[in-house]
């Protein structure tokens, strides 16, 4: 469960770099697509030197990376960022924590995981924490907001399943370069590349912080998540993952003097609960004495 909070704080940090590139002129999606570009190429070099032989895969398993990839990745964030841009950030951030209602329902389908009572109580805490630390009242939502808002938390979801799938016959790092692949291939299109690196080669500080992006908040947490799917159920490591805007707004506070009011605070009282249930043992396994 480590690596997968581990995970979580990596993602929520990811406003102290994303914020600072924005303000420097990056869309969203250049975002996106820098995140993407430096985990390829960076796990592409880790790769040469430790192990050339995790480059190899079945050529019938790359449904598997553009389930990652493409719809885990470019998907996801497509439907995120059209979201923000119809709603407010609360009420995108809320729709996007659907995610473990997803994640839980999907690993009961396919990998026969169990609902518990345990998990629907840690989810329903961490959700009202997720709409407390976000702020009620997030305004009205057009039909076609609430869509891509429902589809970013599917879209999100996906990646607890896909990557699940992959661990089965892939090492962690094989599976993280090829999701950065097929999601830097699918994005270059969209992103006018030039004006991008021209954006981050601008100055030493926009460097630093493209950099911070990718390897902080996008190869770190992908690296630690992605492995701790190994150990940890689905659902539960979805679940877990809420910590991540526990996470950002302990940053905002910190780096952008952001205020905590009650419903902050309360939020992540419920988040912190949710983990904390979620570590308690429901049951011990009797063994013989031997």
């Amino acid at each position: 469960m480590a690596m997968i909070l581990t995970a979580a704080a990596g993602w929520g940090l990811i406003g102290l770099f994303s914020r600072p590139l924005t303000a420097a002129g990056l869309s969203a999606l250049q975002v996106t697509f820098v995140r993407s570009v430096i985990v390829f190429v960076g796990m592409g070099v880790f790769l040469l030197v430790k192990d050339r032989s995790l480059f190899r895969i079945d050529p019938r398993d790359i449904w598997i990376f553009l389930g990652t990839g493409l719809v885990s990745i470019v998907f996801f964030n497509v439907c995120y960022f059209t979201t923000i841009q119809m709603t407010t950030l609360a009420a995108a951030s809320i729709l996007l924590y659907t995610a473990p209602c997803f994640v839980m329902l999907m690993s009961a389908v396919f990998f026969k995981e169990k609902i518990t009572g345990q998990k629907l109580a840690a989810l329903a805490l961490a959700f009202g924490g997720c709409v407390l630390v976000s702020g009620i009242g997030a305004g009205g939502i057009t039909p076609f907001g609430l869509l891509t808002g429902v589809g970013s938390g599917l879209g999100y979801a996906t990646y607890s399943i896909f990557g699940k799938v992959a661990l089965k016959k892939y090492h962690t790092f094989t599976v993280i370069f090829y999701t950065f692949v097929v999601s830097t291939v699918c994005l270059a299109p969209f992103v006018h590349m030039g004006q991008g690196a021209a954006i981050v080669a601008g100055s030493g500080k926009t460097v630093l912080l493209a950099l911070g992006l990718g390897l902080v908040s996008t190869f770190m947490p992908y690296v630690f998540y992605t492995g701790g799917l190994e150990n940890v159920e689905a659902g539960k490591a979805s679940v877990l993952a809420f910590a991540e805007p526990m996470v950002a707004t302990l940053a905002g506070i910190a780096v952008f003097h952001e205020r905590l009011n009650v419903m902050n605070a309360a939020g992540i009282g419920l988040i912190f609960a949710a983990i904390v249930l979620l570590n308690v043992p429901v049951g011990r396994k009797k063994t013989a004495a031997r």
